[in-house]
């Protein structure tokens, strides 16, 4: 797990070491444990490493290996690259390393660049060939690993944050209308490749990207979900998809081990981590670190489930930490929060992954996590009116935007609304083959899309803000395939998540399981009060807010009258969300 950046010239020019040493000035705190640098012909790159696997130098990065003529920046993890380093080996490569780093290098020249399908895991990598000047960048299916770059004439810079592609300067720092609208309308998700600032874009999960020397480009994509039942499932029974669904998280969960440090988990109480303690348990982990976070209830609302993580923590006998968060702590670290996070991201719990992470790297390097499962297993409460849609777009739309286009016009300066563009995106990503009925469709958009840039981009965000690697067993791509076979009526009955609770009967205890749905609580985002409520009417009152006219400012006064007033859909605030994307503006000196 690291942080990479670089500069890729295509008209002769030396790349601007410069620039690539700043870059990796905000990337310290994603690799803390070294940084190195690489430049030849018309590449620059730059890394900073975390150490978790081979933890000897001869797994530094930027890796140049002279005999293949190769050379590479990479950030993540490859779970299997012990039996891909033995495939290899038997075809006649020699190793100097024993990390995985090495073995992306050996498997490229070995099976070109398609061979990230042979990889179980989680990564964004750019490869430089030196003999033909070709580059070639790749990003994991479920874009569990960030990567962004930026373009100006004949120069390509890439960064594993925005951040990052900041501190190069020399880009279009405007704001990208139809971004603006994704951040808006569709949850704050704003889809590859844009993102809210028109000069940078984010690399589209599986996607592999080719350059030329002379320019020519050629991008395809390697991996797509596909959530439908098959025919050839139909002799499946209940009992049958159980013992499937524990058997792929199994085996999950243990690919996960793979490490030179120990791994411990983030202990949320629900389902999904508790399922993880639960195999990594039954794989023989003893005194596994377990971590719950908790906050003051605020509200009439509870900021902790500790009596849920307790249950499990006494269960299986792991080390366990509860970490208690009051609001005079958790203020100040919303500076830090907003500061990490390469886009802004609205949800309430990113400050309470940055406190968590804070406290758990005090104790491990690589953790994992139960992210993913809602998405690919049906627990969220928009998908039941989905099972009987007959206008999937507009169901969709009602369920889950935080506003419709009516409302955007209210909200946002004239210039800056055109078209329903989220609308227009969702109805695009439901026509695509892959997933016939409505609720497949939706299933499928919140896999690709919702997933990736909201839940995934907030943890890798804010974990790698104090150097800790999260691993997602739920992403895992076998299991993400299981799950979109798996009938949608054993995912969405009985509140959700059905399938993966009669699976998870078999191992966790019933009270976990039967209890109240859950979420990561940070109350005090939810209900703005008191200095919550001042520091977002201090952001919004700022002269440099007035002055960039983003919002109607009618709109805004409306919220700020009445912050408790204007809840979301999904039970956000909207006042909330309009002040974190000017926080993040202003943090980033934008």
């Amino acid at each position: 797990m690291c942080g990479i950046c670089g500069e890729i010239r295509l008209d002769g020019a030396p790349p601007d070491a410069a620039a690539v040493a700043a870059m990796a000035v905000p990337l310290r705190a994603r690799g803390p444990d070294a940084g190195g640098s690489f430049a030849q012909g018309g590449i620059a790159f730059g890394h900073r490493r975390l150490s978790i696997l081979d933890l000897s130098p001869a797994s530094q990065q930027p890796m140049v290996d002279p005999g293949l003529g190769l050379a590479i920046v990479f950030n993540g993890c490859i779970y299997n690259f012990r039996s891909l380093r033995e495939e290899l080996r038997a075809k006649g490569y020699a190793f100097f390393s024993e990390g995985d780093t090495e073995v992306i290098l050996k498997a490229y020249h070995a099976w070109g660049p398609r061979c990230v399908e042979r990889f179980y895991g989680m990564f964004a990598f750019v490869l430089w060939e030196r003999d033909s000047g070709r580059v070639v960048i790749a990003r994991d299916r479920l874009g569990i690993k960030p990567l962004y770059y930026a373009e100006s004439g004949s120069r390509l810079r890439f960064a594993s944050s925005l951040p990052a592609l900041l501190a190069a300067g020399d880009l279009d720092r405007s704001i990208d209308p139809a971004a603006l609208h994704h951040y808006m309308s569709f949850h704050a998700v704003v889809p590859a490749p844009l993102t809210i600032l028109k000069g940078v874009r984010k690399v589209p999960p599986a996607t592999i990207i080719t350059i030329e020397p002379d320019g020519r480009r050629r991008q395809e994509t390697y991996w797509e979900a596909v959530v439908t039942e098959r025919p050839d499932d139909r002799h499946m029974t209940e009992s049958d998809w159980c013992e499937a669904v524990l058997a792929t998280l199994r085996k999950a969960v243990e690919r996960r081990l793979v490490s030179d440090v120990p791994v411990g988990v983030l202990l949320s109480g629900g389902l999904d981590s508790s399922i993880v303690v639960a195999l990594l348990a039954e794989a023989g982990q003893r005194g596994l670190k377990t971590f719950s976070i908790g906050f003051e209830s605020v509200g009439g609302e509870a900021g902790d489930e500790f009596t849920y993580s307790d249950i499990i923590a006494e269960r299986f006998a792991t080390d366990h930490h509860r970490i208690r968060i009051d609001s005079a702590r958790a203020l100040p670290a919303l500076h830090g929060a907003v500061a990490a996070m390469s886009e802004p991201m609205v949800s309430h719990d990113a400050v309470g992954f940055y406190l968590l992470s804070e406290e758990v790297s005090k104790h491990v390097k690589v953790v994992q996590s139960g992210q993913g499962a809602d998405e690919i297993f049906g627990g969220y409460h928009w998908y039941p009116p989905m099972m009987q849609s007959t206008d999937a777009v507009a169901d969709y739309a009602r369920v889950f935007f935080d506003r419709d286009h009516a409302e955007m016009r209210e909200a946002l300066s004239p210039s800056l609304v055109d078209g329903d563009v989220s609308r227009a995106f969702v109805e695009a990503h439901f026509a695509r083959a892959g997933a016939p009925r409505p609720i497949d469709k939706a299933l499928r958009i919140d896999t690709e899309i919702m997933l990736v840039d909201d839940p995934v981009k907030r943890v890798d965000n804010m974990t790698m803000a104090w150097g800790l690697e999260a691993r997602v067993p739920f992403l895992d791509h076998d299991l993400v395939e299981l799950a979109g076979r798996v009938p949608a009526d054993l995912k969405i009955r009985d509140g959700g998540k059905f399938i993966l609770k009669q699976a998870g009967r078999r191992v966790v205890p019933s009270e976990v399981i039967d209890r109240p749905k859950g979420y990561f609580p940070v109350p005090a985002l939810k209900y703005l009060r008191g200095p919550f409520l001042d520091l977002v009417r201090d952001v919004l009152n700022e002269p440099v807010a007035r002055e960039r006219g983003l919002f109607n400012r009618a709109y805004v006064d409306r919220l700020l009258a009445e912050p408790e007033a204007h809840m979301t859909p999904l039970r956000g605030s909207k006042l909330w969300q309009v002040a974190l994307l000017e926080f993040w503006l202003q943090t980033h000196a934008i």
